[in-house]
């Protein structure tokens, strides 16, 4: 056993003929076309269809009959009849086979400019790679699109277009092409200002009036200027006296991200699985996991005595390496490879976390988590992840129109 394939390649060399249509769209066009090819013993090689505003475009590959000429006269016929145009043209041999390295450029823009399509395309081709296919993920909120390119080193190509993509106001995600993108996998979730507005600490502070100063220590922690533990332990403090009953309140006040209910609903139809992971507390993300039915979840554990917050943490932290830990312990136990993980983030206390995944996103992250991030989205929605995977909103309305 070699692992090849069994059958045969066609030679490149044995007569082809290309039909292409080009008119506005209307039920019967690729029938009436296919209808006058049948009956000839010819071979389908390739076909692809495409519609843009109403426009029709059609290209068939045959095998090239004897009577080529008839069949041009028959579809020139056809043409004049439906008002479209019909161009046969005969050749040899089918596409030129995809040159090795594959890569899937997702490019999202609100809006996607024209200037700043062209300077993505631009920038493959300065790389040597071609684009073989694009093809429309989402028009609205954003506007997505998928490029399909071979030939391209896949880091060198990320490196290239993360640069254009800052420069254009675009969020341009690289990934290796292939089968195994398309595998089912774990996603893995920090909650605080990802899966959820805001942050949960700063809404208990709130309570306590020491709000102001919890956010300045969050935001040095997140910007990686502050080691996590330390000032988890420093808020925490601040909490010490409040009522339990104010982590009902903040949970009662919290408003997911935009998408984030599609985002979880979709793939759990597709049969992935679902992490949180947070440095915030296990009162809050625990309710939120039953909520959205994740999967599993970790989190820190406030102390809490007599029915009030000690202003301590009990057990064992959960900050930066801690949240990579729990992703591959939550790839271990759903059986996923962690290079079909999918980690999503915002602050530096996610970097482990991130670089330990399979895909790293930073999604509307601080710019040190950006830098060292996969990819990254700044889009408020975080349901773009399912562009980045693959997966259309045509597809998704489909599926919830169902349901």
């Amino acid at each position: 056993m070699t692992g090849q394939l069994e059958h045969e390649t066609p030679p490149l060399d044995r007569p082809t003929l290309l039909v292409t249509l080009t008119g506005t769209d209307r039920p019967g066009l690729t029938s009436a076309v296919l209808s006058t090819i049948a009956g000839r013993g010819l071979e389908v090689i390739d076909a692809e269809q495409v519609v843009l505003r109403g426009r029709l475009v059609l290209g068939v590959l045959l095998s090239a009959p004897r009577d080529h000429k008839q069949l041009k006269k028959e579809l020139k016929e056809l043409a004049e009849q439906l008002d479209v145009d019909i161009d046969v043209k005969k050749g040899v041999g089918d596409n030129e086979p995809r040159r090795k390295g594959r890569t899937q450029v997702t490019v999202i823009g609100s809006p996607l400019t024209a200037e700043g399509f062209a300077a993505i395309a631009g920038r493959i081709a300065d790389t040597g790679a071609n684009i073989d296919r694009i093809s429309r993920m989402a028009r609205y909120p954003v506007t997505a699109v998928e490029i399909a390119v071979s030939g391209a080193d896949t880091d060198a190509l990320r490196t290239v277009l993360a640069l254009e993509g800052v420069r254009q106001g675009l969020d341009v995600a690289v990934q290796a092409g292939g089968l195994y993108r398309r595998a089912k996998r774990l996603i893995v979730m920090d909650v605080d200002s990802t899966l959820i507005q805001g942050e949960v600490i700063e809404m208990l502070a709130a309570h306590a009036g020491r709000e102001a100063e919890v956010a300045a220590v969050t935001e040095q922690a997140m910007r990686g200027e502050l080691e996590f533990a330390e000032s988890l332990h420093h808020r925490v403090a601040t909490l010490e006296g409040l009522p339990a009953s104010a982590l009902d309140e903040v949970y009662a006040a919290i408003q997911l991200a935009p998408g984030a209910r599609t985002l979880v609903r979709t793939l759990k139809r597709l049969g992935y699985q679902f992490a949180i992971v947070s440095g915030g507390f296990s009162q809050i993300t625990d309710k939120i996991a039953a909520d959205l039915g994740i999967d599993y979840a970790a989190a820190n554990e406030l102390e809490i005595v007599d029915g009030k917050l000690t202003g301590k943490v009990v057990g064992e932290i959960v900050d930066r390496p801690g949240k990579a830990v729990a992703l591959r312990r939550f790839a271990e136990s759903s059986r996923t490879p962690l290079s079909q993980t999918v980690a999503i983030g915002d602050g530096a206390n996610d970097l482990d976390m991130l670089a330990a995944a399979g895909l790293g996103v930073a999604f509307n992250a601080k710019p040190v988590v950006r830098a060292a991030a996969d990819t990254h989205l700044s889009v408020p929605y975080l349901d773009t992840i399912l562009y980045l995977l693959g997966i259309s909103r045509e597809e998704v309305e489909a599926a919830d129109s169902l349901s």
